[in-house]
This record gives structure tokens, C-alpha cells and sequence, in this order.
């Protein structure tokens, strides 16, 4: 405590930086960040953009940054980009953005952030186009701790093959999460395949009875091979329970 509290009197660390060590988390009008997630749970705090105003995502962001070095947002528009991308300009001129329309996600880090490097690699896999933006959370989150992450994408049980011929790139992985929609069938298909932890992330994709996920969700539940299973569209929950089982990996190498 005396540390900080000599940091702060001597204006190498802000106000804001100081509660964040002190309390674990910063406030702001938006809400409170929790700084500490990172060092308590292995898991970077991400700010969901569902539900909040751009300028509430902006603020969280900017708190990120200025208390962990790095940020993290999902399911974000262009426009709340933008408003985020302003908001780090003015507040963190040092640091820089990354903006991904397609999976929806912004990462940011400032100059002197020092990232996580895992001796893991984690295999993200769609089972098709459908799948890419929570495989993409997935694999933001699993870049964001620090692992290797290898994408293997549209390799369906429509079309088996696809995914025989990757095989191999399937099995140097240590841990896989996989990515489908209509009946969820790739995961289980795949689980039967390696020996390492799958990870199943059913997707919200398909119609009738069944769609919106419910029936990969519930196949998945059901699989006859053995995998763990998170929610519809639940990306950044798969990707990081895979980057807990990286990091525990990771130990167990460098031990």
C-alpha cells in the first residue's frame, strides 16, 4: 500500500491506477472495472458492448487500459469503434486499436503493456462461415492470455473430409474449441478424434425446431464423446476456459 500511495504523491501513477491496486477495481460513471480479475482469476475482464451506450463502453475501455495495460470489448459496431478509438485518443494517445467488424471485437493496448506469452497453442474451429463471429471472441480471448491460437475453419460433418484433412493440425493442438451451429455435431465428431480437452460452442444458426442454437446446445450436452460444453454463442467463455487449461499447460512445461 505504501508503494502505491508514494507512486501516487509523486505523480507516477494517477488517481484512478491507484484504486485499482488498492480496491481491485476502478470506478467510473459507466460502472466499476475489475482490475483484478486478471491477477485473481487468469481471465482479462472484458467489457460487453450489448446493453451499454458508446460511451460507456468508451470509458470501461479507456479504465482497461489505464489499470491493466490492455482492454477488451465484444459484440461492438463500427460506431461504438469509433467512439472507443476517439475516447483511447484523448485519453491514451500511446496506445493502439484493433477493430474487427466481422467478430464484432476491440482490443487496445498501451506502449508499455508487456502481454502474457504461453507455450500452449489452442485451436479454434468453425464449422462454418456461420460460426465466426463467437469462434472470434473465442479467439480474442484466447490471444488475450497469452496462447497461440490456430484457426481451423468451415470444416462441417457436411462435408467430413475437410476436417480428415486437417487432422493432423487437429491433434498438435492442445486444446480445441469448437465451434457449431444447426445440430452442434463437429465438436462430438471431433472429441471422438484427439486427446486433448474440446471445448463445444454451440452456435445460434439454423431454423425451425431446434434453431437459434437449441438443438446444438442440447447435442452437445448430449454427446456421446467426452467434452465440456458452454453456452449458445457464449465465445469469450469458451475462449477463456480454453486459456485456463493453456495456462495450466503452459506451468506444467515450464516446470
Amino acid at each position: 500500500m505504501r508503494e502505491t500511495l508514494e507512486a501516487l504523491a509523486a505523480g507516477e501513477l494517477s488517481v484512478t491506477a491507484a484504486e485499482a491496486r488498492l480496491a481491485g477495481y476502478a470506478t467510473g460513471e459507466a460502472g466499476r472495472f475489475d482490475a483484478a480479475r486478471e491477477h485473481r482469476r487468469g481471465v482479462p475482464e472484458a467489457v460487453l458492448a450489448d446493453g451499454k451506450s458508446a460511451d460507456e463502453v468508451a470509458e470501461l475501455v479507456s479504465l482497461a487500459v489505464e489499470t491493466t495495460g490492455h482492454g477488451l470489448a465484444t459484440r461492438v459496431d463500427q460506431p461504438i469503434a469509433d467512439t472507443v478509438h476517439d475516447r483511447l485518443a484523448a485519453d491514451r494517445p500511446d496506445a493502439t486499436t484493433e477493430f474487427d467488424e466481422r467478430t464484432g471485437v476491440f482490443r487496445a493496448r498501451a506502449a508499455e503493456y508487456d502481454p502474457p506469452d504461453l507455450d500452449a497453442v489452442v485451436g479454434v474451429v468453425t464449422a462454418g462461415t456461420a460460426d465466426t463471429k463467437p469462434a472470434g471472441e473465442a479467439a480474442a480471448a484466447v490471444a488475450e492470455m497469452g496462447a497461440t491460437v490456430e484457426r481451423i475453419d468451415d470444416v462441417g460433418v457436411a462435408g467430413l473430409h475437410r476436417a480428415l484433412d486437417r487432422l493432423d493440425d487437429l491433434r498438435r493442438a492442445d486444446v480445441l474449441v469448437v465451434a457449431a451451429g444447426r445440430e452442434g455435431a463437429l465438436p462430438t465428431v471431433l472429441a471422438g478424434l484427439v486427446d486433448v480437452p474440446v471445448i463445444g460452442l454451440p452456435v445460434a444458426s439454423g431454423y425451425g425446431h431446434g434453431g437459434d442454437g437449441e438443438a446444438a446446445l442440447a447435442g452437445l450436452l448430449q454427446s456421446c464423446t467426452v467434452l465440456t460444453t458452454v453456452n449458445v454463442d457464449a465465445g469469450f467463455v469458451a475462449g477463456a476456459q480454453a486459456g485456463l487449461v493453456a495456462r495450466a499447460i503452459d506451468a506444467a512445461r515450464d516446470g
